[in-house]
């Protein structure tokens, strides 16, 4: 066996847009839609450095799915989503009171809330493995290459496409109505909590319809990507975006321009090494922050050093120029 597998260039550039294009291309729609979704909203947890925040969710409600089928004895998506939603409330729920009526800052409150919660739910399914029919790997790593499989939903004569896609397009267009609608408020309450409340926002409102957002968000996404791969896709597409631009909008276009490069070459290269197209996808997204990181006009690392080095030599030239008028006079 090898490392690395043998390169096609056929197997990995062609066949996926061609004889694999039912199975791929669903697969690179399905990524699209979880970055896109997670960027979204991923963007104004960058602004409110509550990053982590979604780490927890996305790794607590794992007890909420085990819960879930241990009360309803049910694998059916309402009593996941259910038992998903109810533990990511929890979790914020659990955050919010350490962090308030404790002296522990809100990083050590978002570490105990989700390794405990985390911990429960794997102690469930550990336990309580017999019983009922609950993968953990599926949970944890989601199940991408079996979408394609399930059958499609047919409306009027119509296949609109298998349940999780039509999902994950609802909570798409669910997430863009309330970005449109909340915009302002979201912005202002992310930038300057006190200024949004002198203007009459409410502050707490927005900040737990936020979380109520997130969590609806994470819940749609685990079942294709898993609880642990969604922290990726809800920081990445932003923090990529926020090294391009200062503005808003732009930011939230170059999000979504981020997870359709993230999809499309994440497929390639799980075609290419055979691996999770999740975890592919994740590792292409970092691959293009990596490039941005890099040559960003703004932030990049070899621009910014450019423009120091020459700041550096302008600098020395004035230097020797007043010098030698110094010298004549």
């Amino acid at each position: 066996m090898t490392l690395i597998p043998e390169f096609q260039a056929h197997r990995v550039f062609v066949e996926p847009w061609t004889t694999e294009l039912g199975s791929h291309g669903l697969m690179a729609l399905v990524t699209f839609l979880v970055g896109a979704t997670c960027g979204l909203i991923g963007n104004f947890l960058i602004l409110r450095r509550m990053a982590l925040v979604g780490d927890a969710i996305s790794h607590s409600v794992l007890p909420g799915i085990a819960l879930a089928f241990l009360i309803t004895g049910s694998r059916g998506i309402g009593a996941m989503v259910l038992g998903a939603m109810v533990a990511a409330w929890l979790t914020h729920g659990l955050i919010e009171l350490i962090s308030r009526h404790s002296r522990l800052k809100q990083d050590a409150a978002i570490g105990i809330a989700f390794s405990t919660l985390f911990a429960i739910g794997v102690v469930l399914i550990a336990v309580f493995a017999d019983k009922v029919d609950l993968d953990q790997d599926c949970v944890l790593n989601g199940e991408l290459p079996m979408i394609p499989l399930e059958p499609s939903v047919q409306l009027g004569g119509w296949v609109l496409g298998p349940p999780p896609v039509l999902r994950l397009v609802g909570v798409l267009m669910v997430s863009l109505v309330l970005l449109v609608c909340f915009y302002k408020e979201l912005l202002i309450t992310s930038f300057d909590p006190g200024l949004a409340a002198c203007l009459g926002i409410r502050v707490g409102v927005i900040h737990h319809g936020l979380m109520l957002w997130l969590s609806m968000v994470v819940v749609a996404s685990f079942e294709a990507v898993g609880a642990i791969l969604v922290i990726a896709l809800l920081i990445l597409p932003g923090a990529t975006a926020s090294l391009l631009t200062d503005r808003m909008i732009p930011r939230l276009a170059w999000t979504t321009v981020h997870a359709a490069l993230s999809a499309i070459s994440g497929m390639h290269l799980s075609v290419a090494l055979d691996c999770s197209p999740a975890g592919a996808t994740v590792v292409a997204g970092a691959g293009w922050f990596c490039v941005v990181w890099l040559f960003s006009p703004t932030e990049g690392l070899i621009p910014r050093a450019w423009r120091l080095r020459r700041g550096s030599v302008d600098s020395r030239l004035r230097s020797a120029e007043l010098s030698h008028n110094s010298d004549l006079s």
